[in-house]
């Protein structure tokens, strides 16, 4: 498994938008597939917006909570998967997290995430 570091948060108004980053401490390349969670307070960790590996066009998939809104995307050169977040509603308050998805339903060890607060 490789290391990722996720960054990006931060607080912003209703509407408003951010771009989490999820660096990976080594090639991302071989990875079939990654995921952005998150996790409101008093909430179980919900699976958010998933991308496969691009060998011949990423296939994404997204909640339907953020379906139109949220776009996963990665760079393979740059070791990272990206999520863009637009029109950000209170609800989408969570600490946020990027995993890669092992075998069967295991995804791989957590970082610590980065937190989005969107105020009303």
């Amino acid at each position: 498994q490789v290391q990722l570091v996720e960054s990006g948060g931060g607080l912003v108004q209703t509407g408003g938008s951010l771009r989490l980053s999820c660096a990976a401490s080594g090639s991302i390349f071989s990875i079939n597939t990654m995921g952005w969670f998150r996790q409101a307070p008093g909430k179980q960790r919900e699976l958010v917006a998933t991308i496969t590996r691009a060998t011949r066009g990423s296939t994404t998939n997204y909640a339907d909570s953020v379906k139109g809104r949220f776009t996963i995307f990665r760079d393979n050169a740059k070791n990272t998967v990206y999520l863009q977040m637009n029109s950000l509603k209170p609800e989408d308050t969570a600490v946020y997290y990027c995993n890669q998805f092992l075998s069967g339903s295991i995804w791989g060890s957590w970082g610590q995430g980065t937190q989005v607060t969107v105020s009303s």
